[in-house]
């Protein structure tokens, strides 16, 4: 590896790169992703990450902010949604693709077999730990990308911190999904079993990451929540097809592994019905383990909150499913809960030597070596979240029990209701996204008298109880009728029984098409665009509220 990355280095060093220059990178996860991240980290070269299913406009304001020069890509179909707009990037040099060229007369476009070179050049730095080492820029939920600034610093310290609270072993194989773009896939997947010296295979995609669970039998992952819930949802469907005996053997399971977790833990004492885990383990358990491939020590989840029920659920299971905290500015790690000291209603423990506190509004606030140089030609936007005495304004509300993070929800996020009452929508989502027939739910209720939901469907689901209503389950309009709408809203109730009054959801509108990236409905790191969604359905949201009483 390293000589091949020497020769990514003299391509750069041949183009005439040097400290300080951007370079964009927009693959999969892959062997060429690591080394050409080596390659320019090792010259001072600062890697801005993209996004391979993002929008060209996204994809384009990336490397316009970011002035980068050099562009990577798999193939000319990567490149091709952006050629229409050059005109917006004067910096661009060069775009290396992967695979041959078949159009030659697009002389900006270099095959990486004609771009690396026979010789090699070795690293050029010294002490880079205050340089810039690269730009990733947020997801964007309300606004545009912003290009934050982590150093080497920010990220050598947040990989040894994190190897600190979670011993990783050369022996351990690690199976890689979440996009490196992300910034806890690159941290705490790349960089983290890198100094390790464990092991790191690639999934070639989201699609067979069940077959490449079996293949690869990982002992350590990482995963955002969407991943567990999605696995979560179709275990219940498999069990609503088994006989009714399976359903109640599956909730003994359930309601003795997580006695078995407690105890285990050190929070309950020793109960008679724990002497039938290791035969529930074997005959339950066992069958959802082996779906991770049967080796699986560790599984860290990230980057969302994750909801208590879904972490409850894998840990009965006998999971080890462990919830951190973090925010890319933050280099990203902030907290992570550990296999033997695990609370999933918070995200753990604060990593040794960063500091946190509550702010006004019961904002989390962070400083230590880990916060971000700031925002990429942005000095008004970083000034906004660091402070004179160096915390980082997290916008999320959270508070500390016994040192370690709960967080309650994002404050530009929180719902105030018009009587004022306030409501976090992600978690009422979570609770209703736990409904198969419900692919993707957006709460909605600012300064309205009540709460409403925009919810895409998964039709496929919505056919057998359109029947059951008496409704042609091949119409579309049939997912708006009065009979659809009262029967998704009842579902919608018994989900959310646990809620307040007032967060009781008064009305729904299904939805047919999904929210994609390419829609620009969601972000990258499938997080929703509220913003983008409310505008969308603004004619929509308006008619849930006509004709309703406060």
């Amino acid at each position: 590896m390293e000589t091949l990355a020497n020769r990514w280095r003299a391509a750069m060093v041949r183009d005439g790169l040097y400290m300080g220059n951007r370079v964009a990178v927009m693959l999969a996860n892959s062997r060429e992703w690591v080394l050409f991240d080596q390659a320019a980290l090792g010259l001072g070269v600062i890697v801005v990450p993209l996004f391979v299913n993002d929008r060209p406009e996204s994809v384009v304001h990336i490397l316009k902010d970011s002035g980068a020069k050099l562009l990577l890509v798999a193939d000319q179909s990567a490149w091709m949604p952006i050629i229409p707009y050059l005109d917006q990037l004067p910096e661009l040099q060069r775009v290396v693709c992967l695979e041959e060229v078949q159009n030659e007369a697009d002389l900006m476009l270099t095959p990486l077999s004609a771009w690396l070179p026979d010789e090699e050049a070795s690293p050029v730095l010294g002490d880079a730990s205050n340089l810039a080492a690269t730009l990733i820029y947020t997801s964007g939920t309300t606004g545009a990308p912003k290009g934050v600034v982590l150093t080497h610093k920010n990220l050598l310290y947040n990989a040894w911190e994190g190897l600190q609270a979670i011993p990783i072993e050369e022996k351990d194989l690690f199976l890689s999904f979440l996009p490196l773009s992300h910034a806890l896939e690159r941290t705490a997947g790349y960089y983290l079993p890198m100094m390790a010296g464990s092991s790191v295979a690639f999934a070639r995609s989201i699609a067979l990451l069940a077959e490449d669970f079996l293949a690869i039998r990982p002992t350590v992952i990482l995963a955002v929540p969407r991943i567990f819930e999605r696995i979560r949802v179709a275990i219940h469907e498999r069990l609503e097809q088994a006989p009714r005996w399976r359903h109640h053997l599956f909730a003994d399971t359930l309601a003795v592994g997580w006695k078995r977790f407690l105890y285990e833990q050190g929070r309950e004492q020793w109960s008679g019905s724990l002497w039938f885990w290791p035969v529930l383990k074997r005959i339950v358990a066992k069958q959802v383990l082996d779906r991770f491939g049967g080796r699986l020590r560790l599984a860290v989840c990230g980057g969302a909150r994750l909801d208590l029920e879904t972490s409850r659920f894998f840990l009965s299971l006998g999971l080890p499913l462990v919830q951190g905290y973090g925010l890319t500015e933050a280099g990203p790690v902030v907290s992570v809960n550990t296999p033997n000291n695990n609370t999933p209603e918070n995200v753990g423990a604060v990593l040794p030597g960063t500091e946190v506190t509550i702010g006004a509004n019961d904002e989390l606030l962070v400083r230590g070596p880990g916060v971000m140089a700031g925002y990429w030609n942005n000095p008004d936007a970083t000034h906004k979240v660091i402070d004179g005495a160096g915390w980082l304004h997290t916008g999320d509300q959270a508070r500390l029990e016994g040192g370690r993070i709960r967080i309650k929800g994002r404050i530009k996020e929180i719902i105030v209701m018009a009587n004022g009452l306030k409501v976090s929508p992600g978690d009422v989502e979570a609770a209703i996204a736990a409904d198969p027939i419900f692919s993707q739910v957006l709460v909605v209720g600012e300064a309205r008298p009540f709460l409403t939901v925009l919810a895409v469907m998964d039709c496929q689901k919505c056919r057998a109880f359109l029947k059951k209503l008496g409704l042609d389950p091949n119409s579309p309009d049939s997912l708006n009728h009065t009979r659809f709408r009262e029967f998704l809203l009842a579902r919608m109730q018994e989900l959310t029984r646990r809620f307040p009054n007032f967060a009781m959801v008064r009305e729904v509108t299904p939805l047919s098409e999904p929210w994609t990236v390419e829609n620009g409905l969601i972000t990258p790191t499938l997080k929703p665009r509220r913003n983008q969604i409310l505008e969308a359905f603004a004619n929509r949201v308006e008619g849930m509220y006509q004709g309703h009483a406060a």
